[in-house]
């Protein structure tokens, strides 16, 4: 369910610029990638494939996915847990949504433990990613990922499969945070206004986000939370900015 009142008077899908120059076929670069991958995990979810570009969003499967880390740096850090919520522009699917804690290959930090609350007694009892990628790649399959900063999501599980298998992976996603921002691209406040009338910096973090559609304070830093928190962000964004026919090509990268 969505908890968000009113509509902004904005629905045509904003001008292509900025992220949407990333837009892309990924039906035909989905089939590439499984001709180019060894892994049969890998090439199982390759040939999923992916929806047409020209595919409206509201027939678009989805799946919100949101990872806590060892820290910010996937070639020196690792994940240590995982949400998924599945998703549709209509509904999410609180039932099937997963939530794993994994054990990282990298130490875990103190500074990690205060912002996640994951600690190292938890860790040292949860699986390392090998035992769990497999069923990973099979709940991605054939979805368009939705998160919130692609950079954590992508690179981290691109890195981690590169530690386990020695292959990457690259995937089709909705990226929250950089459709925030694309809307927001014209709203920046100079240093100068902000010191003469207090004005402030558009935050484009998660929960700043969702409170300018209405959304419900979730407690930050629990990867199935903010997964849901992202699912919810998305179907404001579109209800308020896009149209339910938008093509998908307008919003993925």
């Amino acid at each position: 369910m969505v908890f968000y009142i009113g509509k902004h008077p904005l629905k045509a899908a904003p001008r292509r610029s900025g992220v949407e120059s990333e837009s892309q076929d990924w039906a035909t670069r989905m089939a590439a990638l499984a001709r180019q991958a060894r892994h049969p995990a890998l090439q199982a979810f390759y040939q999923a494939g992916a929806v047409p570009s020209d595919t409206a969003i509201d027939q678009v499967p989805l799946l919100a996915m949101d990872f806590e880390t060892t820290g910010i740096d996937a070639r020196r850090n690792d994940i240590v847990s995982i949400g998924l919520v599945p998703m549709t522009l209509q509904r999410i699917r609180l039932r099937h949504s997963q939530h794993w804690l994994l054990k990282p290959r990298t130490a875990l930090r103190d500074e990690s433990v205060v912002i996640h609350g994951i600690t190292h007694s938890e860790v040292a009892k949860a699986p390392d990613l090998n035992a769990l990628f497999i069923t990973l790649l099979e709940r991605m399959a054939g979805h368009v990922l939705v998160v919130h900063h692609r950079g954590i999501e992508r690179q981290f599980l691109d890195a981690a499969l590169k530690r386990r298998i020695g292959e990457g992976i690259v995937f089709p996603c909705i990226d929250t945070l950089a459709l925030e921002a694309r809307l927001h691209r014209h709203s920046s406040v100079s240093l100068a206004a902000r010191l003469l009338m207090g004005r402030k910096r558009i935050s484009l973090r998660l929960p700043e986000s969702r409170a300018r559609y209405n959304l419900p304070h979730y407690p930050a830093h629990n990867a199935l939370t903010d997964a849901l928190a992202c699912a919810e962000l998305l179907q404001a964004q579109i209800a308020w900015h896009y149209d339910a026919k938008t093509p998908v090509e307008a919003l993925w990268c």
